[in-house]
């Protein structure tokens, strides 16, 4: 995806979860509009991929793989990044993981996962991105959440519970930086064709709620991911008008859980007419 013109030349970007999806693609827009990148994930051979990627577009480039779950691993990546080059202008918090279940068949274990990388890892991220932005005097913070943080729904639960808590994390600290030259933003996505929803897309326990044809291409959120640093948004929803639908469910939250449910029986039941020996 190309970025828009030279809108962020020079600027740094740090981008959690780089190695695949939206923190890919918001790279290498970035890249492409003239940003220095620091690409943060775990896997580093898959990094240095994106890199190479990268630098073909114009960028520089760090790599700074680590776990946002392990505190001092954050703060070595923005060290890093500090002396590399100089400030960190931007940072898009995009790190998760997503373990579908019903909520009565959860495991504590994969609830534990989730919030480790798309809650706590989210906060060391924030945390630090703070403490350099404070330094600076300026910055922009961009937590990518999801709709699935203003709405719970089944077998999705306890990424709905990460994704809320995150939301609510991301609102606190707007309060607590006002009147400082730090901005930051909630981009809220809806399903998108990313490793990620693939993978729930291909297990039987998630295949039937969301159909893949619907899914939104990765450029839409960082195309939101820019609008929202450009314009300074406190929060996107992308499509557009999809998070004031949400809201609008919230006001009378028994109807929507049965409209939900209704929804997904009708989508299991059209599965099986379709694929019978399925």
């Amino acid at each position: 995806m190309a970025g828009p013109g030279s809108s962020f030349r020079d600027r740094t970007v740090l981008v959690t979860g780089a190695s695949s999806g939206i923190g890919r693609e918001t790279a290498l827009a970035f890249a492409a509009a003239g940003a220095n990148l620091v690409l943060v994930a775990r896997r580093a051979k898959v990094l240095a991929q994106v890199a190479t990627a990268a630098r073909k577009l114009g960028a520089t480039t760090l790599v700074a793989a680590a776990d946002v779950t392990q505190p001092e691993a954050v703060a070595s990546c923005f060290r890093k990044a500090v002396k590399r080059f100089g400030s960190i202008d931007i940072v898009v918090n995009n790190a998760g993981v997503l373990i579908p279940a019903p909520v009565v068949d959860l495991r504590t274990s994969d609830l534990q996962r989730m919030l480790d990388v798309n809650l706590i890892g989210a906060l060391h991220v924030m945390q630090e991105a703070v403490k350099v932005m404070r330094r600076q005097g300026r910055g922009h913070i961009v937590n990518v959440g999801s709709l699935a943080g203003r709405r719970g729904f089944s077998p999705l639960g306890g990424y709905c519970a990460t994704k809320f808590a995150l939301v609510g994390l991301t609102e606190a600290l707007r309060t607590e930086l006002v009147g400082e030259r730090i901005h930051v933003s909630l981009v809220l996505p809806g399903v998108v064709d990313t490793p990620l929803a693939t993978a729930a897309q291909q297990d039987p326990a998630t295949s039937e709620i969301w159909p893949a044809a619907l899914t939104m291409p990765p450029s839409w959120v960082v195309w939101s991911i820019f609008l929202a640093i450009r314009f300074r948004l406190a929060e996107i929803a992308v499509p557009p008008g999809t998070g004031l639908i949400e809201k609008l469910a919230a006001l009378a939250p028994g109807a929507t859980d049965a409209l939900l449910r209704r929804a997904n029986d009708a989508a299991r039941q059209l599965k099986r007419r379709r694929h019978p020996t399925r």
